[in-house]
């Protein structure tokens, strides 16, 4: 058993495909198959199931057995690694983050500048994903970490707090109506207007649907002229007209100040959240995933 070949086992997991890990390992699909299989003789057991169709592939139960220590072997590795890197003052690798829609558009990008400017050997991969799928990647082992505006508790996960959002409903800018400062309007009112919908997983969707249940306000009256994931693409729609919606503060911020979009808070109760920085607490971390978690914990304080 070699490195080599645990991490051609971590890749296949990963992917769920040994073309794409092939891929990502630079190697060919042979290459990866002879890998595994050495890796399987050397243990005397099957550890990935082989069907016809990559979309089915699957860990045996001694794969399963093996797949977190294969993690912290590889983890150990990249320990001595980064040591000897930071000894030599040069510290390298690759970070990956998923996150949700908010997060990736306007928290992440911040983060990122600020810790290269420290470490500018390191690179970072970043994904979308709504923040029920981020968990589910961390808990898998396929993301690192994860920034995500709602916290779905796991007991093999952290989430630390990082820092608070607010939400309010989002509308046309209209010079007329400006002379009366930011208004008010109460949930019940939205039901009469044409209305944009976040797609179910995110952490916005989560929101509204709890806070309409909490005013016993049935959500399905909601004349939901579309479903749609890129908040981007909400502005644009409400900038022309097709209906209003409910996203946070913080994404509207250039519109508002440029007179392209207006809102309006919600009366009675207050829609904040928590962005939270989640990863995986069962699991050895590497040292440079050590150093980043730490960055973003004192950024945030």
């Amino acid at each position: 058993m070699d490195f080599r070949q645990l991490e051609v086992f971590l890749a296949i997991v990963k992917f769920k495909s040994f073309s794409k890990a092939a891929e990502h390992l630079y190697l060919t699909q042979p290459t990866v198959s002879n890998h595994l299989s050495n890796l399987e003789r050397d243990l005397n057991t099957i550890l990935i199931n082989r069907p016809k169709s990559n979309k089915d592939i699957s860990l045996t139960k001694t794969g399963e057995l093996l797949y977190d220590y294969a993690v912290n072997i590889v983890k150990l590795r990249e320990n001595a690694k980064f040591k000897l890197g930071e000894f030599r003052g040069k510290i390298i690798g690759n970070v990956e983050i998923a996150s949700s829609t908010v997060p990736e558009q306007y928290i992440i990008p911040e983060i990122i500048c600020e810790f290269n400017k420290v470490y500018p050997d390191v690179t970072f991969t970043i994904s979308h994903h709504d923040s029920a799928q981020v968990v589910k990647g961390i808990i898998s082992g396929d993301i690192d970490f994860g920034i995500v505006g709602v916290k779905i508790p796991h007991n093999q996960l952290g989430y630390v707090p990082l820092t608070e959002d607010e939400l309010v409903v989002v509308i046309p800018y209209n010079a007329s109506n400006q002379s009366t400062g930011v208004k008010k309007v109460c949930l019940k009112d939205l039901l009469k207007e044409k209305f944009i919908l976040r797609e179910r997983g995110s952490g916005t969707r989560s929101i509204i649907e709890e806070s309409f249940k909490k005013e016993n306000i049935d959500i399905n009256k909601l004349q939901v002229i579309a479903h749609i994931e890129n908040t981007e693409t909400i502005k644009q729609c409400i900038r022309r007209g097709l209906g209003i919606s409910i996203l946070s503060k913080r994404a509207i911020e250039d519109e508002v100040r440029h007179k392209l979009l207006d809102y309006m808070n919600i009366s009675n109760i207050g829609l904040k959240r928590n962005f939270y920085f989640v990863y995986h607490s069962q699991r050895l971390p590497s040292p440079l995933e050590q150093t980043f978690r730490k960055f973003v914990y004192n950024y945030f304080a």
